[in-house]
Formats: C-alpha cells, sequence, structure tokens
C-alpha cells in the first residue's frame, strides 16, 4: 500500500505528517507471539514462564504478523519493534550481525513479508537502531580480539592496551561498564560508513523508521548526516531518539523528528499514581515540557506510559486499573503519537527489567478483557475527530481541592474538552465563561448519574469525561 505525502503547512516543518495520526504499540520480539517454533533457539522456556535477563522464549516475526488482526483490532496502526538483528541475547542489544535479522526470528524475507503485511493493512513499522555499541560476537570487535593490535579494525572501539580483556574486566569504552557492550568509535570514517550501509540496507527493505538507541551517547554531527541519508530513501520516515529529559539538541529539524516522551511518563506518574502534585503542578509541568519544543514535535512526541526499560504503569499502579485507565484516556486525547506496550492492554505488570518483559498473555481467561475494551475505545476515541490529533491544547481547569484537571483541543474552531478527576471522591465542576458553550458527552458513552446540564458537571472517583462542543 502506498501511503499518501502530507504536505507541511508550511516551510519549516520537518517532522512527518502521518505521525499525527499515528498510535503505536511496542514489541518486544522474543515475548509477543511464537509464530515459527521451528526457529525457537535452544532451551526455549515454555510460554508464560518467569522472564529473566537470558532467557528466550521463542517469539519471532511470524508470531507479530499472525497478530495483524489482533492489533488492527485494537486500533494502532504504527509498530515500533526492539532489536531483531542477529545478536546472543534476548534482547539483542549486543548486535551480531546488523545485517541479518536474528535466526530465531526468522529471515529478511520474513521481515520483508512482515513490512508489506503492515503497509497492506495502512500500519507503519519503525525499527531499534543500535548504533552506539555493539556485541562481542560483532565482526570487527572479534577480529580484535583474536588479533591484538595488528587488526584493522583496532580504531573501530577505544582500546586502552592490548590484548583485549574478558567483557568480565573490560579493557576498552563500553556501554555504562558493561563489557558485553563495547563503545563503537561512531565519529571514526570506517565506521560510519558501515552503520550507513546498514541503514540503506533496510531503509531499502522498505520500513518506515527508526527508534534509536542511547543516541545521547553519538555526536551530533553523527545524526546530521545519518538523518540527511535516512531521508533521502523516504521523506516521511519517522526518526525518534531516546532520550529520558529535554531532546532540544536533538530536535531542531536537522538530527530526530521526536523523542520517547519519558518525562509525559513521569508527570503521569506523579499526578495520577503518586500524586505528590496537583492539577496546577500537572499543568505547568506538561505546559513546561510543550514549550521547550517546536509544536510540531509536540505532535510526535512518543507519548508512552511504559516500556521495555521500565516497570509496568500497573505495577506502579498496584493493579489499580481506575487509574491506568485515567492516565491512557489522557494519553489518547493529549497531542503526540500514544505508545502502547505491548500487553498493558490486558492488564499485564512486571517490575523492572526483566520482570517487564514477560510474555504477552494471550489466553482469554487471563486478559483483563474490560481494560482491553477500555483501550481499543479510547484509542478510537483519539481516531473520531481530527481535534484530538491536530488541536492546539491549554490547561483550563485546575481543583486542587477535588483534584480535577480540565484541558481543551482546539482546531478550525472546534472545541473539545477533557475533565479528569484523579481523586478517590466523586468531583463536581463548573464551566467557567470561557468554556461557555453546547457540549456533547463523547465520553464514556454513558455517564454514571450525577452528569448535569448546563455548566455544572459531577465526574465519578478517578475517571475522566471528554466532550465536544455540539456542532462540531
Amino acid at each position: 500500500m502506498a501511503f499518501p505525502s502530507v504536505a507541511p503547512a508550511h516551510h519549516d516543518l520537518f517532522v512527518p505528517g502521518w505521525v499525527k495520526n499515528a498510535v503505536f504499540y511496542q514489541i518486544f520480539p522474543d515475548r509477543f507471539a511464537n509464530g515459527d517454533p521451528a526457529n525457537d533457539p535452544p532451551n526455549t522456556e515454555p510460554w508464560g514462564n518467569t522472564p529473566t535477563s537470558r532467557n528466550h522464549f521463542g517469539g519471532d516475526l511470524q508470531g507479530i504478523i499472525d497478530h495483524l488482526g489482533y492489533l488492527r483490532k485494537l486500533g494502532v496502526n504504527a509498530l515500533y519493534l526492539n532489536p531483531i538483528f542477529d545478536a546472543p541475547s534476548n534482547h539483542k542489544y549486543d548486535t551480531r550481525d546488523y545485517l541479518r535479522v536474528d535466526p530465531q526470528f526468522g529471515d529478511t524475507l520474513t521481515l520483508r513479508h512482515l513490512v508489506d503485511a503492515c503497509h497492506t493493512h495502512g500500519m507503519r513499522i519503525i525499527l531499534d537502531g543500535v548504533f552506539n555499541h555493539t556485541g562481542v560476537q560483532f565482526f570487527a570487535f572479534a577480529d580484535v580480539k583474536e588479533k591484538g593490535s595488528l587488526s584493522i579494525y583496532k580504531d573501530w572501539y577505544s582500546f586502552k592496551n592490548f590484548p583485549v580483556a574478558p567483557a568480565s574486566n573490560p579493557n576498552y569504552d563500553c556501554w555504562w561498564g558493561y563489557g558485553a557492550l563495547p563503545r563503537l568509535k561512531t565519529d571514526n570514517p570506517a565506521v560510519r560508513k558501515y552503520l550507513f550501509s546498514v541503514t540503506r540496507k533496510w531503509m531499502e527493505l522498505g520500513i518506515d523508521g527508526w527508534r534509536l538507541d542511547v543516541p545521547n551517547e553519538i555526536s551530533h554531527e553523527f545524526w546530521r548526516e545519518w538523518r540527511t541519508l535516512v531521508k533521502s530513501f523516504n521523506p516521511d520516515a519517522y526518526i525518534v531518539g531516546e532520550i529520558w529529559d529535554d531532546g532540544t539538541p536533538w530536535l531542531q529539524g536537522d538530527q530526530f523528528d521526536a523523542v520517547m516522551n519519558y518525562r509525559f511518563r513521569n508527570a503521569c506518574l506523579d499526578f495520577f499514581v503518586q500524586r505528590t502534585i496537583g492539577p496546577a503542578a500537572f499543568d505547568e509541568t506538561v505546559e513546561e515540557q510543550r514549550q521547550a519544543y517546536p509544536d510540531e514535535v509536540n505532535f510526535a512526541l512518543l507519548n508512552l506510559l511504559g516500556t521495555h526499560d521500565t516497570e509496568r504503569f500497573l505495577s506502579l499502579c498496584r493493579g489499580n486499573t481506575a487509574v491506568l485507565k485515567l492516565a491512557i484516556l489522557l494519553q489518547m486525547t493529549y497531542p503526540g503519537a500514544p505508545m502502547v506496550y505491548y500487553g498493558d492492554e490486558v492488564g499485564m505488570q512486571g517490575g523492572k527489567d526483566p520482570e517487564c518483559r514477560g510474555t504477552m498473555v494471550w489466553e482469554k481467561g487471563r486478559q483483563d478483557s474490560t481494560l482491553l475494551k477500555y483501550v481499543r475505545d479510547a484509542i478510537a476515541l483519539r481516531k473520531s475527530h481530527r481535534v484530538w490529533t491536530h488541536g492546539t491544547i491549554r490547561g483550563v481547569l485546575r481543583d486542587e481541592k477535588q483534584g480535577v484537571y480540565g484541558f481543551l483541543r482546539e482546531m478550525s474552531g472546534v472545541r473539545g474538552l477533557v475533565l479528569l478527576n484523579r481523586n478517590d471522591a466523586p468531583a463536581t465542576v463548573t464551566l467557567d465563561g470561557s468554556l461557555a458553550g453546547r457540549w456533547q458527552l463523547v465520553w464514556p458513552a454513558e455517564m454514571p448519574s450525577g452528569e448535569r446540564a448546563g455548566t455544572r458537571r459531577v465526574i465519578p472517583p478517578i475517571s475522566g469525561a471528554v466532550y465536544l462542543e455540539e456542532g462540531s
């Protein structure tokens, strides 16, 4: 399927237009679905066993293909896959061969089938680019380990001396001191040439962009040149960096389109879960975040509640699905591209890595069907009107006593209103003069008793209400 090119509204926009309408779904391939048991690695464990940092469960690309119908029904239209290239670990951040799909996931043909199937169904797919470091089995590092200072690849890494020491006590630069992840010298022309050839190969296959692993450890010059290469293949390719804090240096139009919005997640945890801040502080926090970036970037930020590197949001909520639902309602009505971490929609829990990387729950009897329906409906709400994907935003209600936060989305005269009650008691709010109008309740489909006409609204505990101005 050929996607239409979205022309920017004015010349200085640099973010792909399709991302505004995207709802992403993150997949950790080994843990999502096993579609081809024939490619299972040795000692594959039974699906559902406890995840560890070393075990494998047989998830693969065919498993993703087999469940595209599930994903389409959920409403997502973009996939982000954790690394899929050949590597010995279950997480694949220790690359052994960038030019080869890991055999336990399939092969290049399987990936092509997945990309084509996604495009046929109107879905995009981005891959994880791990360019800061390799694994110790990567050909260049292995050559230096064998030949020492005589290796032609010795300048691909920063060695203190030779011979190369074991990974348990590295004498070379590596990611955060992990000897199994030696750092590449990405400003070395030979290294850059190789990584650009890797990028070229997978762009030619038809992927829709990249999520970049620890890009803050690579020079801005590298990313400027790399972006030019990526966009030469596909001007609509999406480039999103793993930046945990302020991403401003990378978001000037010459490097990334967006970053993973961990700051959004942190604000949600502070407001909804820990309740360490009230509505006014929450509004100030998210407003400061938006002010830091160009408008078009805010509409493309990857707004997440959880990833493979964080505790499951529901676990932090101590299993309280009402709190998770409220955060999801915000996520789906907020500017940016929301991302669902696989399994969150069915109530999966788990602490920090590796607990957050459990196998997907496919047995319907073990899924939280009510939560799953809620997520589907919330995604459908987002898609129901362009005001939720393209509208401006401003906070309009900050009720500290009742714990209610409200914001207004507006686009071409159309207004949408979102009211969120994070407290454990019902809240009665009065809309001020700036919100005068006839509001149609669009979420939930049926408000419990207490909803009132006119300027007063009653919001049940830990829940939200969404309105469109009548006539919109």
